[in-house]
């Protein structure tokens, strides 16, 4: 076959279990190593088995040859699909001569479609029957005795034969864990997830084919507070308890038999429940384990002792809808750099890198009944664990070994953000093989990478990823440490072109958006987190904007048409609520708590300007979503509104000579990225904004808003050489100066610890917050130079546009695109320059390769523009645009570096 067909998708998930989508959109990617390869039509079948794909009397659906050359979220068009059914489908596609070209097949299952499926009930602690338990010793974890212990839920069962299918839909009012016979199922982690719980509370599905036996069965779960009944958030007033006072679970296993006969088991009064060894578990607090209590068999088959008859909570599922996007995951284990010997017992771990998830410890041969305390923070004071900033959260496990002659405590109803742990009351001498750092996230399969000659570029860009893997947790929060973690809508908004540069983050943000809907208040206005708890008041500018801004990017990075459909009279309803309120279209009214240019340094960007600069942005977006859904009316009166605000914007913060009023960095960017200068004058806002820069020595005062423009408007307006001075600067504040003092993800702060001034406010001082980091779309989009053109969707049509510069020699990235892999990099000497390219099947690019004598771009020692899959060729003020067809390329050229002087601080 002359093309590779791959990552096959339904629904944005490979080969998803349990969906309840009712036309799932199908997907796949192309590759090849031939130049100009194209689809230019498919061919989907999809039937109950494998072997009926070939069969056309026993498919379920058969396009027949479609002439088409998109691969890109196809709708189902078969048959109504039926309630926990697997659907094999089969892609077939014809090249561009028209012969067929390649083939892949893949499947995806049903979940529970429809509210009668579901026969199950919540169940819980019976109040009456709950004994209280009293913590292992009086000074147990402040606050982890507020909470009850986790449910141990247990329902035996007799199977005649093994089942040669079995399928497990599962969730609950707070976190939960899966069990059958003993052994987990699955491999989720804080399940079912944080939502809107109120509008949409998620479930599971699970394979337990090879779970369940003949014979005697018990499926089990332990279930902790989560969310659901747990601590999150910072407000005292409300600590905890924001959906519920206590956790319940619902299940449902259906097993099939080879006789065509099936059997159910539901959640019902015939399950039972006991406290076990888990004595309180909470997300921000830690986790309590006394093993001397823990219940021998209580999930496997036989008689325990213990165990009292559960509680029916409720008798409606509720509003119920399968998990649609990756589950949390552990995905990475991390043994310990150092290992230092503080006391008798106690011990400070690093594990060398800042990262989200909790430790697995084993003990050996310790003593019954000691107590063994784990803490965990991100940073050292004086060799000591800092954990003023994590506020009211403990962040502290706590194991009471049985006196087994080996122990491992791991706690799975729990997540830290640290780099550091203190073990304290361990017995004998600590093994580092004995303790290692179990990293979880929503597994949102990776699919970037960028690299480069400059070690500390790369350790930034390894920050920018740790940063997204620790708080892309269920929700995009805005820090995994302290008692906040919450969904904060600028952080996700401003983040995430970077987040979708390292992964796949469709189905991620799509199901979020959902929760960013859901919180909309009726009259337009979105919130300042989602899902919404405590912070009910409308959102700030930049924070609500995130409602308009993300959707536009799903549709333009993923081509995720149907979350801008389902987005936008949400998206219209916002830009209506700030124009109702601002009738002279400046937004100076209705604006929440605004944050302004968040965390600036030493600078203070007018609010009004910032808000006014992201009410013109999101009128256009919404004008331009209305274009792309065809609905034209909502277009011209967004248009028009645009450009209504864009007079405000200059009539009343742009002055004559080009100054911006405020004359702050963000102001310029702003004024600048979002067009909202007179085009005679944008030359002149140019030269204030870099000579301001270049006044204070080559340093940025940008804060969460400005920091994801910098960069790249610079670049965009002849001054690389700048972005390249603030990329490579490492005085404070800088990305450079955190690096040089140890951070290894993206600090919430710029000063959050500095030589003169120490540790900031502990309020607010988390060394793990990804916002400062959207500078990650920059080094893809034009340091390796991975773009697209302004009217694509989806990479269908690639600008690459390398930027050599600064102290670097090379730079690289590649993009596993909807589309398929792009890549782009570079390599220069004194002389030449290499620039190399992979544009995959069905796309097109604009290659511009760098250099001020077009006549010299070279591939194979031949002139560019005779080279089979060369499109056309023409000179630019870049160098020589190449227009490619698909494939990969190596292009040379002369090349002359750029050594325009950049101005030191005297």
């Amino acid at each position: 076959m002359t093309i590779h067909v791959y990552g096959l998708q339904a629904e944005q998930r490979h080969e998803p279990l349990g969906i309840d989508h009712p036309r799932p959109r199908l997907s796949w990617k192309l590759d090849s190593d031939r130049r100009g390869a194209a689809q230019t039509a498919y061919r989907i079948t999809a039937a109950l088995r494998p072997a009926d794909l070939d069969d056309p009397g026993r498919s379920l659906w058969d396009t027949g040859r479609r002439e088409s050359s998109e691969g890109l979220l196809i709708p189902w068009d078969g048959p109504v699909l039926q309630s926990a059914v697997r659907y094999h489908w089969r892609v077939e596609i014809w090249d561009e001569t028209g012969q067929p070209a390649g083939s892949a097949q893949t499947w995806f299952e049903t979940g529970l479609l429809h509210s009668t499926d579901w026969s199950a009930v919540w169940v819980g602690r019976d109040p009456a029957r709950h004994p209280a338990v009293e913590p292992p010793v009086a000074d147990d974890v402040a606050g982890a005795d507020l909470l009850p212990p986790p449910l141990h839920l247990r329902r035996a069962f007799h199977l005649a034969a093994r089942p040669v299918r079995a399928r497990l839909y599962a969730t609950a009012r707070g976190v939960y864990e899966p069990r059958l016979n003993g052994r987990r199922a699955g491999d989720h982690e804080l399940a079912p997830g944080w939502t809107e719980y109120h509008r949409r509370l998620q479930y599971q599905t699970y394979d337990v084919t090879d779970l369940v036996q003949a014979g005697d069965n018990v499926l089990a779960a332990a279930v902790a507070d989560g969310w659901w009944s747990g601590y999150v958030g910072f407000d005292p007033r409300r600590a905890a308890q924001h959906y519920g006072d206590c956790p319940a679970f619902l299940a449902q296993l259906v097993l099939d038999f080879t006789d065509g006969s099936r059997q159910v088991i539901v959640t019902d009064t015939t399950w039972t429940e006991c406290p076990g060894a888990i004595l309180s578990a909470d997300l921000l607090m830690g986790q309590v384990v006394d093993a001397r209590r823990h219940v021998p068999g209580w999930d496997t088959a036989g008689t325990v002792e213990g165990f009292a008859p559960v509680a029916v909570l409720d008798t409606d599922p509720g509003p119920l809808a399968a998990e649609p996007d990756h589950p949390v995951r552990v995905t990475v284990e991390l043994p310990p750099a150092t290992v230092e010997h503080k006391a008798p017992g106690r011990y400070v771990v690093d594990f060398g890198q800042n990262v989200v998830g909790r430790i697995r410890l084993t003990l050996r041969s310790a003593p019954r009944a000691r107590r063994v305390t784990v803490r965990h923070a991100e940073v050292l004071t004086d060799g000591e664990l800092y954990v003023a900033n994590l506020r009211r959260a403990v962040a502290t496990d706590v194991y009471v070994p049985a006196g087994a002659p080996v122990e491992v405590f791991e706690p799975q109803f729990t997540t830290h953000g640290f780099r550091y742990i203190e073990i304290d009351g361990h017995p004998g001498e600590l093994d580092p093989a004995d303790v290692v750092a179990r990293v979880l996230h929503s597994d949102t399969p990776w699919t970037g990478r960028f690299d480069c000659s400059d070690p500390v570029t790369n350790q930034l860009y390894r920050n920018i990823a740790w940063g997204q893997r620790g708080n892309f947790v269920g929700v995009p929060t805005d820090c995994p440490q302290r008692d906040e973690r919450l969904g904060w809508l600028a952080d996700a908004q401003i983040f995430a072109p970077t987040a979708s540069r390292n992964a796949d983050v469709a189905a991620f943000f799509a199901r979020w958006m959902r929760d960013v809907l859901d919180g909309q208040d009726t009259g337009g206005a979105f919130r300042d987190v989602a899902p919404v708890i405590t912070l009910h008041r409308e959102a700030a500018p930049a924070w609500g904007d995130a409602g308009v801004l993300i959707p536009w990017h799903l549709w333009r990075t993923y081509g995720d048409r149907q979350v801008l459909a389902d987005s936008f009279d949400a998206m219209a309803a916002w830009v209506g609520h700030i124009r109702r309120h601002n009738p002279d279209l400046r937004w100076r009214h209705h604006t929440g708590n605004n944050y302004g240019d968040w965390l600036q340094v030493d600078a203070e960007t007018p609010r009004d300007l910032l808000a006014t600069a992201y009410f013109a942005r999101s009128a256009a977006i919404v004008a331009d979503a209305a274009d792309v859904l065809g609905r034209s009316r909502e277009a011209a009166e967004h248009r028009a509104l645009h450009a209504a605000i864009r007079q405000a914007f200059i009539a009343s913060y742009v002055r004559g000579d080009g100054t911006v009023e405020g004359e702050t960095q963000t102001g310029y960017l702003l004024a600048l990225a979002f067009g909202l200068l007179p085009d005679g004058l944008t030359a002149a806002a140019v030269k204030h904004l870099a000579a301001g820069i270049e006044q204070r020595g080559n340093r940025l005062t940008t804060g969460f808003i400005g920091v994801q423009l910098l960069c790249p408007v610079l670049a965009e307006h002849g001054r690389a050489d700048l972005a390249y001075a603030l990329l490579h600067q490492d005085e404070f504040p800088s990305w450079g100066y955190t690096i040089r003092h140890g951070a290894t993800t993206i600090w919430e702060r710029w000063d959050g610890w500095t030589e003169h001034g120490g540790f900031q406010a502990d309020a607010m001082n988390s060394f793990n917050h990804y916002s400062l980091g959207s500078v990650g779309d920059w080094l893809f989009g034009r340091v390796a130079g991975i773009d697209q053109t302004p009217g694509s969707v989806a990479y269908r049509e690639l600008l690459l546009r390398p930027l050599p510069g600064g102290r670097l020699t090379w730079a690289r990235a590649e993009q596993d695109t909807a589309r398929g892999l792009v890549a782009c990099g570079w390599a220069s000497t004194d002389d030449r320059i290499t620039v190399t390219a992979t544009v995959p099947p069905g796309s097109t690019a604009l290659l511009q390769v760098p250099t001020a004598d077009p006549a010299s771009v070279r591939e194979h020692d031949e002139p560019a523009h005779t080279r089979p899959g060369v499109l056309g060729a023409e000179p630019s003020a870049a160098g020589l645009t190449v227009r490619l067809a698909s494939g990969r390329y190596t292009f040379t050229a002369s090349h002359t570096p750029d050594h325009t002087p950049v101005q030191e601080m005297p």
